[in-house]
């Protein structure tokens, strides 16, 4: 039998803050964390995409955790990202993020080698196996070139911490998909904010969402209508939302986000190499689609 948890609603993948010396800023990070979290969102992701994971060391994660579980004190599951090249390193990652106090997992498959099912199937596996925690296997094959398809998912269904999907493909009829292979075996979370209201239509129970990161009332108010089945109401802020919500969809997302962020009041938008801030024309344009956005946001009611 999978392990029992109660993960449901808006999660958001908080981003890392960091100094103008790109040195971690802990209270900054924080503070944001302590802002999502008076706004009423139901979990955290730190150190997924939008949190740079790639780009710290494995001690600087631990640091952000152990900041973030000290802010969150069990108000909400907290879950870490796993992102490594090697099945090893996401083991060791794994577990050094459970010593830290998280409670739970988000494991994306190996970085770079673009590995068939066995080597994905095996993959999960072994983290799975180097861990009590319950675990979130993330699909981006967009971005991330691997697909975790549903007979995969198939293939894990005995691994009892194996116990969310979050589905990023974009390919909305993916989730109906996973339901009519998998049944209620896993909870299914929407990972991508340009196809979210569709796919919390489909039965999606939770959304890991970018854009709560600076929008975090407005987001709440979409997720709430969605869910009371006031579907003319969610539609209505979802396409309010949109021109924002492809940012999540961006090569930059992590960029575009932290200047969204920047813009409402929450951190900056410094962001470690090999990315760089926006500049120039990319960053005035994004800058307008955020301010018209902020200008124009729904009332609450």
């Amino acid at each position: 039998m999978p392990l029992n948890v109660d993960w449901a609603g808006v999660f958001p993948a908080v981003p890392t803050q960091f100094k103008q010396d790109l040195s971690l800023d802990l209270p900054a990070t924080q503070a944001h964390v302590e802002a999502l979290l008076d706004s009423g969102i139901h979990g955290l992701i730190m150190l997924g995409t939008i949190g740079e994971n790639c780009s710290l060391t494995l001690d600087e994660k631990v640091q952000v955790l152990k900041a973030t579980a000290e802010v969150n004190r069990g108000r909400v599951p907290l879950l870490n990202g796993v992102a490594e090249f090697t099945t090893r390193a996401a083991c060791e990652t794994s577990q050094a993020a459970e010593a830290a106090g998280v409670d739970g997992l988000m494991v994306m498959p190996a970085m770079v080698y673009n590995s068939d099912r066995r080597e994905t199937v095996q993959h999960f596996r072994s983290v799975a196996a180097s861990t009590a925690l319950p675990i979130m296997c993330y699909n981006n094959p967009p971005v991330y070139r691997v697909d975790i398809t549903p007979e995969m998912f198939q293939d894990l269904a005995d691994v009892e911490n194996i116990v969310c999907i979050k589905e990023a493909s974009g390919n909305v009829p993916r989730v109906t998909d996973l339901f009519n292979r998998l049944g209620d075996r896993y909870l299914i979370f929407s990972g991508l904010d340009d196809v979210a209201l569709e796919c919390i239509m489909l039965g999606c129970t939770g959304w890991i969402s970018g854009l709560v990161d600076a929008f975090p009332q407005e987001n709440r108010m979409m997720w709430d209508a969605a869910i009371a089945g006031d579907y003319p109401r969610a539609l209505e802020i979802y396409r309010w939302y949109m021109p924002m919500l492809h940012f999540d969809s961006h090569p930059k997302l992590v960029q575009y986000i932290k200047v969204a962020c920047a813009e409402m009041g929450f951190g900056t938008e410094t962001v470690r190499p090999p990315r760089l801030e926006l500049v120039g024309e990319e960053r005035e344009q994004i800058l307008k689609i955020i301010r018209d956005s902020a200008a124009t946001r729904p009332s609450a009611g």
